[in-house]
């Protein structure tokens, strides 16, 4: 199928999540995971309607932005390596891969202007994911204070690979639980109103359970590299 035939079926999915959760579908947004895409696949898929694009290396991002524009809102979904900060911060609207102090100062000391993150908690406490333990994240948002151009928008987990959907709603559940943990202390650079959660396999639990953002790749988009 097509980028387009691929993103009406999501959207219908996406419709379904929404009314069994009593959400509006205009309440979750898609970020369309072009890693493994070429610039003209992305290009398809935001002439499909797509907003968002998401990029997890440093080079994928500055190709495709370099090609596409400012067009759709740009947001590096990847681990990040200090290093690579300086070669992405002017190209992206959203990080969703803040996970240590060290990151944040590197953020703070190469950007002109706020930048909008998400928090990357490693609900599931799997060795192989990346993210900060849930145990940690209090002192870590607080702590973030010293840093005004980091703007924690929200909270972002990947749920364990599994058939098991209790095991995946939990892990959903849980990040939906810490995101209001970190609204109710009601700080001026941690609004936290947003949950980035749910890929391909697991999109529809994520919005049931209160996800805004979902990253959708291969279903979406394809796999070509």
């Amino acid at each position: 199928m097509s980028v387009k035939e691929n993103l009406i079926y999501i959207q219908e999915n996406i419709e379904q999540a929404c009314k069994r959760s009593n959400r509006p579908a205009d309440s979750v947004s898609i970020i369309a995971v072009t890693k493994y895409v070429s610039v003209e696949t992305a290009k398809e898929a935001i002439e499909a309607g797509i907003q968002h694009i998401g990029e997890n290396r440093d080079e994928g991002l500055t190709k495709k932005r370099e090609e596409l524009g400012n067009e759709p809102t740009w947001h590096f979904i990847g681990s990040l390596q200090t290093r690579k900060v300086k070669n992405i911060i002017d190209k992206v609207d959203y990080i969703h891969s803040l996970d240590r102090i060290s990151l944040a100062e590197e953020i703070q000391k190469r950007a002109s202007d706020k930048i909008k993150c998400f928090v990357q908690i490693n609900v599931s406490g799997e060795e192989s994911k990346h993210g900060m333990s849930p145990e940690n994240l209090e002192s870590f948002i607080k702590e973030l204070g010293k840093y005004p151009s980091v703007e924690v928008v929200g909270l972002m987990t990947m749920a364990p690979f599994t058939d098991d959907q209790d095991v995946i709603r939990s892990c959903f559940q849980r990040l939906r639980n810490l995101r209001d943990d970190v609204q109710a202390l009601g700080l001026p650079h941690a609004p936290c109103t947003e949950l980035s959660m749910g890929m391909s396999n697991d999109f529809e639990i994520a919005i049931e359970e209160g996800a805004t953002f979902i990253r959708i790749g291969t279903s979406l988009v394809g796999k070509e590299f």
